[in-house]
C-alpha cells in the first residue's frame, strides 16, 4: 500500500469473541501502516487511558463477580466515554489511523446478546457516551466460541470464564450486526494469522480507495 494523504483521521476498530487474535493483527497492521508513514494510534478498549485502565482491571478481575449487568454496562460506557475524549478525538483531528481493540459493538454483544440487556438502550446510551462516533471501518474476526476459548486459554478473566452458551450468543451478536452492517463491518474467518493479515490489507486498501 502506498501512501496516501488522509483528509481526515480515520477509526478503524478490531472486533471478535475471545482468542480470535485482535491483539497480534492489530499490531501486525499498525506495524504495516507504520512503515508506510501512516500516524497510527493503538487503543484497547476498556482502556488506554488512566482512568480507563483502572475500569479494565474491575471489570475483568475475577473477585467482581458480584457486579450486576447493569453496572458493568455502565462501567464499559464510562471507560468509553473518557477514552473518546481524551484520546480518539484528538488523534482524528491529527489525521491520525486509530487501531482500537473493541468499541461500542463489544457492548452491543457481550452486555445486549449476551446478558439480555436492551439493545436499543445500549445503542441510545452509546452514542452518548461517543459523541455519536461511529467507525470508519470494522474487522470482525470469527471463530467459534468453543475453540476461541480454546486459543485464550490459561488464566481465564470475568468475562471469559462465563459460559460457552454465552459466548455462542456473542458471537451469533457479531454475526448479526455484520449482515446489519455489511458495508462497515467486514467478516473474517480468524484461522491462519498471515492469511488473515493480507486479507485486512486487502480489505483496507480497497476502502481507502474509494
Amino acid at each position: 500500500m502506498a501512501k496516501k494523504d488522509l483528509k481526515r483521521g480515520l477509526l478503524i476498530t478490531f472486533e471478535g469473541a475471545e482468542g480470535s487474535g485482535k491483539s497480534t493483527q492489530i499490531k501486525l497492521l499498525a506495524d504495516y501502516l507504520t512503515q508506510r508513514n501512516f500516524k497510527v494510534l493503538v487503543l484497547r478498549e476498556p482502556g488506554s487511558t488512566t482512568f480507563s485502565e483502572g475500569i479494565r482491571k474491575i471489570l475483568l478481575d475475577k473477585k467482581n463477580h458480584f457486579i450486576c449487568e447493569k453496572v458493568e454496562l455502565l462501567l464499559y460506557l464510562a471507560a468509553r466515554a473518557q477514552l473518546v475524549k481524551e484520546k480518539i478525538i484528538p488523534a482524528l483531528k491529527e489525521k491520525t489511523i486509530i487501531l482500537c481493540d473493541r468499541f461500542q459493538d463489544s457492548t452491543l454483544v457481550y452486555q445486549g446478546c449476551g446478558l439480555g440487556l436492551d439493545k436499543k438502550m445500549i445503542s441510545m446510551m452509546g452514542k452518548f457516551a461517543t459523541g455519536d462516533i461511529v467507525p470508519d471501518l470494522t474487522f470482525l474476526l470469527d471463530i467459534a466460541a468453543k475453540e476461541g476459548l480454546r486459543r485464550a486459554g490459561g488464566s481465564k478473566d470475568r468475562i471469559q470464564g462465563r459460559s460457552l452458551t454465552y459466548h455462542r450468543r456473542v458471537r451469533n451478536g457479531y454475526l448479526a450486526l455484520a449482515r446489519k452492517y455489511p458495508k462497515r463491518i467486514k467478516v473474517i474467518q480468524a484461522k491462519d494469522i498471515s492469511r488473515t493479515h493480507d486479507e485486512i490489507k486487502k480489505l483496507l486498501e480497497e476502502f481507502l480507495c474509494h
